[in-house]
């Protein structure tokens, strides 16, 4: 596919549907930046100005299409103790430094590691973030007047009902409009973005931070600017698989890490807090039609001039349509066939979710969750790996000669059964190692076979070693110990 035909597949395939699933998520991402600005302490304008540059920056760097992306709680908690220390400057230096990080991950193809993540850790990522989407929504469910009520109510019965009378035009923009018409008319007593905080009116100015430009500023700013890099791109790489998996598409892995670094490198001058991928926003997006660069790109400017040209009909937009939309991502997102999985999918597939689960609700922390799913799935590869691991022992008529067939894979978690199924205390005049059908992948199997051939020339004992594959004996020949390479190169 040329430059000009992908130009026009990502940029100018969807017009309609791109168009009119921004507007949706613009008006969604308004109370959301202002939330994550408040968790991070700063004033709201950060959040807004954060979402504008990136969700724009990132429609034309990044490499999923059709995915959101904007100031976020992920990384916003991050940033809490640094703003409250040093304040808002050294901020905007860790967005920046978390920018080029971004960017060289996305350079040393740091993309690819999310093959080792299993399907098991992204569908507990996957129903946390649903868990977490509901829970932010409690501060406008509890306590609030009967009306805030009946209008989520009312908002999901949009949401869900009217796609069957037209999908001509997305619900849950539907939901706002006539949810704001309702509020105004009715004159309700329900809370509306105006009271989240002061909105912007005017357009974001480029600065440079203001710190000092020293060792000291550095070894201050940069654990939270490699955590949030770090953050920023679990989050995004793990969105961009399902978004993948939603619009039935591929994403350039490698590239969305440099489009997120370039985004937030330029936001820091903007005077925007760093940000990422967002699922609830890429979600809405997709389900409202939207699957190209553009929606993206409408989504924050149209977020732009929403501050700038109706800042005053945004602040009357009711909290409650807002909350009915992100009560829709949250089902939406959540994985429901997962519930009925744990009846029919192994154990330990189930728990590697179920963990994944609790521990990014329980901590709200993405990459410990995901960090504790990986491991689990680590652990558990490596156990079943090692449970089809055999040695054959084979002994001549007059029992003076042993040869041993290793079958498997040689590492960590077989080397012990390796060495135990060796007759080290019998009377042997030669002892024939055959390792024509396993494999040697790291030093602890290594040092199992050096051991091995150490314990049987201590006993007098001739051991010879066969069948090593090309990488098994480029391993030993670079690691073992003399004896064992010896015996190696001749036995190859």
């Amino acid at each position: 596919m040329n430059s000009l035909e992908r130009y026009r597949r990502e940029w100018l395939c969807n017009l309609r549907g791109d168009l009119l699933a921004g507007i949706v998520v613009a008006l969604a991402l308004i109370p959301e930046a202002i939330g994550f600005s408040i968790i991070a302490g700063v004033d709201p304008k950060v959040g807004l100005y954060a979402s504008f540059s990136i969700a724009v920056i990132i429609s034309i760097t990044g490499g999923r299409p059709g995915m959101i992306s904007a100031a976020t709680a992920a990384t916003a908690v991050l940033m809490v103790s640094l703003v409250r220390d040093h304040g808002l400057q050294y901020l905007l230096a860790a967005t920046v430094l978390a920018g080029v990080l971004q960017v060289l991950a996305g350079f040393a193809r740091l993309g690819h590691a999310m093959r080792f993540v299993s399907g098991s850790v992204l569908t507990g990522f996957v129903n946390a973030l649903a868990i977490l989407i509901f829970m932010a929504q409690f501060p406008e469910l509890i306590g609030k007047t009967w009306e805030t009520y009946v209008m989520i109510a009312a908002g999901l019965a949009i949401i869900y009902l009217f796609p069957r009378i037209s999908k001509a035009v997305p619900s849950p923009l539907v939901c706002i409009v006539v949810l704001t018409l309702a509020s105004l008319t009715l004159g309700l007593d329900v809370r509306t973005v105006g009271d989240l905080g002061e909105l912007p009116s005017s357009l974001p100015r480029f600065l440079i931070p203001d710190v000092p430009y020293t060792l000291d500023t550095l070894w201050i700013i940069l654990p939270y600017s490699a955590g949030v890099a770090a953050v920023g791109l679990l989050e995004s790489l793990l969105t961009a698989s399902i978004v993948d998996q939603m619009t039935d598409t591929r994403s350039d892995k490698n590239r969305e890490c440099v489009g997120q670094g370039i985004a937030n490198f330029c936001t820091g001058f903007l005077g925007g807090m760093a940000g990422c991928a967002m699922i609830g926003q890429s979600v809405i997006n997709v389900k409202s039609g939207g699957r190209g660069r553009l929606s993206a790109f409408v989504a924050g400017s149209f977020l732009l001039c929403l501050l700038l040209l109706l800042n005053d009909w945004v602040r009357m937009v009711p909290m409650p349509a807002l909350v009915a939309i992100m009560i829709m991502v949250s089902i939406g997102t959540f994985s429901w066939s997962s519930i009925n999985d744990l009846r029919t999918h192994p154990r330990r597939s189930s728990l590697v979710m179920l963990a994944t689960v609790f521990t990014v609700v329980g901590t709200h922390n993405l990459a410990l969750g995901v960090g504790v799913g990986v491991l689990l799935s680590g652990i558990f590869f490596a156990w079943k790996v090692s449970q089809i691991f055999r040695v054959v022992s084979e002994s001549s008529q007059d029992g003076r000669v042993r040869t041993y067939t290793i079958l498997g894979q040689l590492f960590f978690a077989t080397a012990g059964e390796f060495l135990e199924a060796l007759d080290f205390g019998e009377n042997l005049d030669s002892v024939r190692i055959d390792l024509s059908h396993a494999h040697v992948w790291d030093l602890t199997g290594v040092g199992a076979i050096d051991r091995a051939v150490l314990k049987f020339q201590a006993q007098k004992v001739d051991v010879e070693l066969v069948g090593l594959n090309q990488a098994s004996a480029t391993i030993m020949g670079k690691f073992a110990l003399r004896e064992a390479r010896h015996i190696t190169a001749s036995g190859h």
